[in-house]
């Protein structure tokens, strides 16, 4: 499927939740504060913007924010939070659409990078920041880090979450590097709900490659929006990228 056919009006409504997951406040708060940081007095570029988790309180920090979002409910719900002048957002993917302006900061938050599906557009996608950054603008990028040492050989499946009423887990295709991660809700009866998602997995080791080859330098690795040390265990990260 499509980007733009997976979150469509259902997704939409039902992306937001809110003061739990990736809304809570110990999440939320510690990647806006960061990002604020990092933009200094400068103006913002979030790619795939989506219902503006990130932009609308960054927004509220003072620093000015526009988007890049391909889902058209998903802007609609931004719109239930913010107006076009808070928020101005430019609808397009976010490896070749242009939003109009200089930036100090783009970023790309929780994994998004991964829905792009081809090395190329994740290399494109590099490139289109580099394209709306100022000289010394930074990239910031929330990757997970693939977790291939739990799948034994001749396994193709990985349950990386469970809890009553919800089960998550990751089919691979190594041979391609691409993960479809799966979502089933569930109550009491025998009927279950079920969401996926595709994605195109990326090392950090091939996450900086594709930064060099769009003119950034890798400033920072951090296993997390406070500042932890990224280690071998670490399953995330978060990676500054600067341009000379």
């Amino acid at each position: 499927m499509r980007q733009e056919e997976i979150w469509d009006t259902e997704a939409a409504r039902h992306y937001d939740t809110p003061g739990e997951g990736m809304f809570a406040p110990d999440v939320l708060g510690p990647t806006v504060d960061r990002l604020a940081a990092l933009a200094g007095d400068g103006p913002a570029l979030e790619f795939a913007v989506g219902t503006g988790r990130v932009a609308v309180p960054l927004a509220a920090r003072g620093v000015p924010v526009t988007g890049i979002e391909l889902s058209a409910p998903m802007i609609v719900q931004l719109r239930t939070k913010v107006d076009a002048a808070t928020v101005p957002v430019v609808p397009g993917d976010m490896a070749t659409t242009v939003a109009p302006g200089e930036f100090s900061l783009v970023y790309l938050v929780f994994n998004t990078i991964a829905n792009l599906l081809t090395q190329a557009e994740q290399v494109a996608c590099f490139r289109n920041a580099a394209r709306h950054l100022a000289p010394g603008g930074r990239f910031v990028v929330e990757l997970w880090v693939p977790e291939l040492r739990k799948l034994p050989p001749g396994q193709q499946a990985v349950v990386w979450h469970s809890e009553p009423g919800y089960v998550g887990l990751d089919t691979y295709d190594v041979l391609a590097q691409h993960v479809v991660s799966h979502h089933f809700r569930f109550g009491d009866g025998r009927q279950a709900e079920l969401f996926r998602t595709p994605h195109r997995y990326v090392w950090p080791a091939e996450l900086d490659l594709m930064g060099q080859l769009a003119g950034f330098t890798l400033e920072s690795r951090h296993a997390d929006w406070t500042g932890g040390e990224f280690t071998a265990e670490s399953r995330s990260h978060v990676s500054v990228y600067r341009l000379p």
